[in-house]
């Protein structure tokens, strides 16, 4: 299971009020913590600085480079801005995104061929976000012979299934656990992802309906989640769905996580 770590986003306030002021130890230490807490990659967003994105990406991903070595998802929408950021990422990094939405596709396209990145591939096109699992499966579909013909492997892939909240519709949750089964059956060896914390919006007991989530994501086969990973109690769900999903040989790292003392919570 990969943790993609989100805390280093522009759209957060307590992260903005840090790029804002040019707060480069806020940022390292937030980097660190993160990947001490189980992160695997690290996210990295100005996307809300407009005038300043391009600066600001390069100052962010120079920053968490500076103390920690895991590759990042380089998070924006703005080709301009992932192609001055990803020559300064040591290794490969993921791009976070594109879609099939005509535009967005032939801009981003390029920036991907060119640095050698993983992608982020959002299960829309131009008619926006399926409704239904199938609708967001067909695209993934579509997206992988597209991506696959341009010489992009579908291990480099990682299909985000587009979490909308349930206070919306209830069929929501359900919709991504589906396309997650669907995208893992039709699309051997490709990654699947999602930013978790969106099925809970508009909610009370935000982290209960997040955790909840996150096992019935795992048990349908998502390897990949952009979550908090300072979330204690989440990180030590995770674990322990992957143990008992079977997704976690031997128990190996349920049983590391508890000798680094990550599965107790507060009861």
């Amino acid at each position: 299971m990969l943790i993609i770590g989100e805390k280093i986003n522009s759209s957060i306030p307590s992260t903005a009020a840090a790029i804002e002021k040019r707060d480069a130890d806020y940022i390292r230490r937030l980097a660190r913590d993160q990947v001490e807490a189980g992160a695997g990659m690290i996210d990295v967003n100005a996307g809300t600085f407009v005038g300043e994105e391009v600066a600001l990406l390069k100052w962010l991903i120079n920053l968490v480079q500076e103390v920690t070595d895991v590759p990042l998802c380089v998070d924006s929408p703005n080709p301009v801005a992932l192609k001055a950021a990803l020559p300064l990422h040591r290794g490969k990094a993921l791009v976070n995104s594109i879609s099939l939405e005509a535009g967005r596709y032939e801009s981003v396209l390029p920036v991907v061929t060119e640095s050698g990145a993983s992608v982020v591939a959002l299960c829309m096109d131009d008619r926006g976000i399926p409704n239904d699992a199938q609708g967001r499966i067909d695209i993934a579909c579509r997206l992988a012979d597209k991506l696959g013909a341009e010489g992009i492997s579908t291990g480099d892939i990682y299909f985000d299934v587009l979490v909308q909240p349930i206070s919306v519709n209830d069929t929501f949750g359900a919709a991504a656990i589906d396309a997650v089964k669907g995208i893992r059956r039709r699309i051997p060896g490709a990654h699947t992802t999602c930013g978790l914390s969106n099925v809970s919006f508009g909610l009370p007991e935000r982290k209960l309906l997040n955790s909840a989530f996150a096992v019935t994501l795992i048990c349908a086969g998502m390897d990949t989640l952009i979550i908090d990973p300072l979330d204690r109690r989440i990180m030590a769900v995770i674990a322990a769905a992957r143990a008992v999903s079977g997704q976690d040989e031997f128990c190996d790292e349920y049983l590391r996580a508890y000798r680094n003392g990550r599965l107790k919570v507060a009861s």
